[in-house]
């Protein structure tokens, strides 16, 4: 996950991203993020694909959250001024469990 904009740019651009590794997670917390991924792409996929409800926020914070599973990767995208409810709820559930507080 990666955090960018906001009032706070010039501080965080020059942290590394957080990695959570589910293989280093216990099996109910790689569970319950499993489940928070795959509730946060469509939903994702849709916000992007809704041009209309996108809203002009100039210190908005943006966020990227990288899924790597099998070889494959996507990237999730959403701002706060645009952020569905699944993804923000990916997004508190990493936020509390990455390796950055």
């Amino acid at each position: 996950m990666a955090t960018h904009g906001g009032l706070a740019a010039p501080v965080i651009a020059g942290l590394p991203p957080d990695v959570v590794d589910t293989d280093a997670l216990p099996e109910s917390a790689a569970a319950e993020l499993s489940r928070l991924v795959a509730a946060a792409v469509p939903a994702t996929a849709t916000a992007a694909g809704d041009r209309e409800s996108h809203r002009r926020a100039p210190d908005a914070m943006s966020y990227s959250i990288t899924v790597e599973e099998g070889g494959h990767s996507s990237v999730l995208v959403q701002s706060d001024s645009d952020m569905s409810p699944e993804f923000a709820a990916l997004l508190r559930w990493l936020k509390e469990h990455g390796g950055r507080k």
